[in-house]
């Protein structure tokens, strides 16, 4: 149990090499499979199989293990499953664009052929994002690791589907969808990104076929009017009642059109006059709908303009607009263009702008299902508890206003929709398993939406359908999901919908929603920006535990955290002290053995003032787990082991290691190890590695060799002693006040000083007596004298504590001639900048056209600046006096 295989300065490679696979290799993440105690389960947000895991995943799995680990510590039967989602459109796209360089599209391999090449795309990054957990130390059973297109998730699947199909709940329908032109497949209304971007309102007149007129008509998409079948107005709009049922002459394609009337047409914006185009614009398509409009396509699946178009056809939707203006502005139709910024959707994955699309598509039908998961939120065994608190209703909002979810996408990579197709009859056959007589029918091509897959990741990776299924009887539901706000109407919504309709039960007890990782300037890391950091490299330089510790001290639920390398330092530079701290305790326990611990005996006030602050610890720490107030956890602990056991309790027993007598330095090896013991555990759930490393080194390694499954530190009742407190923080409060007034007269600590200090009462005067020793040594008295009456010298520094006032006699403490000439070059610094603020702040071409913050910043500076001045002035005034 000695420090000699410990380095003298801590590394974090050599802590972290190797370490996770001996973890595996002892089986300590699998859960303990005691049915005596209660569970505790995670299933891990699946990452996609399409790259490399960012630092938004380094602090999900982060928090995910704080949890697991802690839970694991205090004795739960813990599950924490790990698995990756296929990502159908995100990994397609990146496969058929890796295809294209080589010269090669799906087309040409064949869908058999592409999906080999997918799955060899999915295997490769699989690899990646495992060895990427390995660094982060993440204690996943890779046992129960599941992928969202293996084959028990794809019989989940399949089940799901058939059973809403069986309700009317999953239709077949033809409607207007989001539509990518490049992956040439639907999109779901979340799956748009809207950019602001520069267009513009082209006015367009449209003459009325009587030849009594015209009518001006605004549209962002010109090339959109060849599928034009109606233009409509509000029916209370009195400008436009004597037209309604009359017709106009579409141009360019010279065909009549009908003039309808529709509460849908807004008559403030524009000339209240909207043309419709039930094919391409989803507003347009229910008007459609409301007046038997018919709908013309002019665009084919790439959106180019196809054979509706007319001249038009073959020409990319951009170059068709360009030609339709040129001709509308020949033709004398175009009356003005109005150039603007609006809001345009593009693909969340492969960038390109939206394009809606009248297609034959499968739904599902949300209403039922959308009411079901409100009305859970009222049951106390059924309601999801967000924190913070405000998603809830970010979660409601979006269920009260949900729409029919397209979940059909026209992509090869994904779970094939179980729907077939007889090639005579055109019968639809829906089943888990191909009909009979197969070879008479076709299945549907394409596949289901990758968030229908994860909805039921929760369930499906505990082995539903199967209800008997041990895991799902055991650990389901889950008991936390972590997760950032961006997916709570892609994901979160959907597996609690689900779960609630295929299992009766909510799919996790809590859901901890964390923001976003930004730069040092608050902006959202991006490749656009180049400011990504890559959690691997930060590894790299600082360490795993450091990294963690980074993002947890930073975590606060629900808010998002900025990036800083600064604090990355700093977090290194704890684990260093840990480092530091647990070699100096190991240096003294050279033949101390478990045993020996004994805590029986009499102990010191500062005994018993530190284990009463690792009891508050241990207290805070527990409660702020369970709360997901990881941040908050984490000042609390840096606080008590950089300040309470390194600076005060270490230093203490310093002088008790070589001066005490035997039964004294044994109680001090016994306070160390066992606040060091417990300090371990506590950090591990947020630095597993150095955790363990040191843990290894401890005598209480003899009775549990992994840190991993040792017991989580709970609170001693025994412990709770204020009175040792009091005395404790009386002493260092003193302490503190010295050294400030060293601080302020310049006087190093390497000089010794009288000290004189006068005890209000009795109780205190015992106090500081019982102290003496650590006075004397902190303080580095020449003389020190504590009594209830004390004269205070002329010229002395005084500093009033709560029950004592300090006095630190000025005479030969310093030199004061020598101080009056610091203090005149003090002076001298500070008049040149407060006349260079002056003279900036006079400036009249600063003052007005400076930012107000910066303006601010400088007049705070300024008064700084005359604060110190004033100071420094009273300081020279109080030397002079004793000259």
């Amino acid at each position: 149990m000695s420090m000699k295989e410990m380095s003298t300065k801590y590394e974090a490679h050599s802590v972290e090499d190797g370490r996770y696979k001996a973890w595996l290799d002892e089986g300590v993440f699998a859960p303990s499979g005691d049915q005596s105690v209660e569970p505790y389960s995670i299933v891990i947000p699946p990452p996609n199989v399409t790259g490399k895991l960012h630092l938004g995943h380094a602090w999900d799995v982060t928090l995910q293990d704080i949890l697991i680990r802690h839970k694991r510590m205090q004795g739960y039967d813990t599950l924490w499953l790990p698995g990756m989602d296929h990502a159908g459109i995100a990994t397609q796209a990146k496969v058929e664009a890796k295809l294209r360089s080589e010269g090669l599209s799906r087309y040409d391999l064949g869908r058999e052929k592409f999906l080999e090449k997918t799955w060899e795309w999915k295997d490769e990054y699989a690899k990646t994002i495992r060895a990427q957990w390995e660094k982060m130390g993440i204690s996943v059973d890779y046992s129960r690791e599941r992928f969202t297109l293996d084959k028990g998730l794809n019989e989940a699947v399949n089940e799901v589907f058939v059973r809403l199909y069986k309700k009317g709940w999953i239709y077949r329908g033809e409607y207007i969808i989001n539509w990518d032109p490049q992956a040439q497949t639907a999109l779901s209304d979340i799956e748009v990104i809207h950019k602001e971007v520069k267009g513009a309102f082209y006015h367009i007149a449209y003459p009325l076929a009587d030849g009594s007129g015209q009518v001006e008509i605004a549209t962002t998409r010109p090339e959109t009017l060849l599928g034009d079948t109606a233009i409509a107005v509000h029916p209370s709009d009195d400008r436009y009642k004597a037209i309604v049922g009359k017709e106009v002459i579409l141009p360019l394609v010279n065909k009549k059109i009908p003039v309808v009337a529709d509460a849908y047409v807004d008559r403030e914006f524009g000339t209240g006059v909207v043309k419709i185009t039930p094919a391409h614009d989803p507003n347009d398509f229910a008007v459609g709908n409301r007046h038997n409009l018919p709908r013309v396509n002019v665009m084919n699946p790439d959106a180019t303009m196809n054979e509706n178009a007319g001249k038009y056809q073959g020409m990319t939707r951009e170059e068709a607009r360009k030609a339709v203006v040129a001709d509308l502005k020949a033709q004398g139709y175009l009356l003005k263009v109005e150039e603007m910024v609006h809001s345009v959707g593009h693909s969340e994955r492969t960038d390109v702008v939206v394009e809606p699309r009248l297609s034959t598509q499968w739904f599902v039908k949300m209403e039922d299902l959308a009411k079901e998961a409100i009305a859970a939120q009222k049951d106390p065994d059924k309601r999801v508890e967000f924190y913070p608190e405000r998603f809830e209703h970010t979660f409601l909002t979006w269920m009260e206003n949900i729409h029919d979810w397209v979940i059909s996408r026209q992509l090869w990579w994904g779970h094939r929709i179980p729907a077939w197709y007889h090639k005579e009859t055109g019968e639809i056959y829906v089943g888990t398993t191909p009909p009979e007589n197969e070879g008479d029918y076709e299945q549907d091509p394409d596949v289901l939406d990758t968030w229908f897959s994860s909805a039921l990741w929760p369930f499906s990776t505990m082995g539903w359908p199967d209800t008997e299924s041990a895991d799902f009887k055991r650990y389901f539901p889950t008991n936390t999901l972590v997760t950032g706000y961006d997916i709570i109407p892609f994901w979160v919504s959907r597996m609690i919908f689900q779960s609630l309709e295929f299992t009766g039960q909510r799919p996790f007890q809590n859901t901890l929603i964390h923001g976003l990782i930004r730069d040092a300037q608050g902006r959202k890391m991006s490749k656009s920006l180049g400011n990504g950091v890559d959690p691997m490299d930060v590894i790299d330089s600082y360490g795993a535990d450091a990294l963690r510790w980074f993002l947890a001290n930073g975590s606060t639920p629900g808010q998002d955290i900025r990036y800083n390398e600064e604090k990355m330092k700093a977090a290194w530079n704890f684990i260093n002290k840990i480092w530091n701290a647990s070699r100096y305790v190991l240096m003294n326990l050279e033949g101390f053995k478990l045993e020996n611990i004994d805590l029986s005996g009499e102990k010191t006030w500062e005994d018993r003032w530190i284990l009463h602050r690792l009891n508050e610890t241990v207290e805070a720490v527990n409660r702020l787990f369970d709360k997901f107030e990881f941040g908050e956890a984490g000042r609390i602990l840096y606080h008590f082991i950089w300040d309470d056991f390194c600076d005060w309790y270490i230093e203490m027993s310093k002088e008790r290691l070589t001066k005490g007598d035997k039964a004294d330095q044994k109680m001090t090896r016994s306070i160390l190890v066992t606040v060091l013991s417990a300090i371990l555990r506590l950090l591990h759930p947020i630095m597993p590695f150095v955790t363990e490393e040191i843990w290894a080194h401890l005598p209480q390694a003899s009775l549990e060799p992994s840190i991993v499954t040792a017991q989580f530190p709970v609170e001693h009742p025994e412990w709770v002693d204020l009175e040792a407190v009091d005395k404790v923080e009386r002493l260092i409060a003193v302490i503190k006040a010295v050294r400030a007034s060293r601080l302020e007269v310049n006087a190093p600590l390497s000089r010794p000083i009288p000290l004189l200090i006068k005890a209000k009462d009795e109780k205190v005067l015992t106090a500081l007596e019982a102290m003496r020793s650590y006075i004397e040594r902190f303080c580095h008295t020449s003389e020190l004298e504590v009594a209830l009456s004390i004269e205070a010298p002329n010229e002395a520094m005084t500093q009033v504590l709560e029950g004592a006032d300090i006095y630190i006699p000025l005479q030969g403490l310093i030199n004061i001639e020598d101080e009056l000439k610091r203090l005149d070059k003090e002076i001298e610094r500070l008049d040149k900048e407060i006349a260079r603020l002056n003279k900036k702040l006079g400036q009249a071409s600063f003052v007005e056209k400076a930012p107000q913050a910066i303006v601010d910043k400088e007049r705070a500076k300024l008064a700084e600046y005359e604060k110190q001045q004033g100071a420094v002035f009273e300081r020279i005034e109080v030397l002079k006096g004793l000259a």
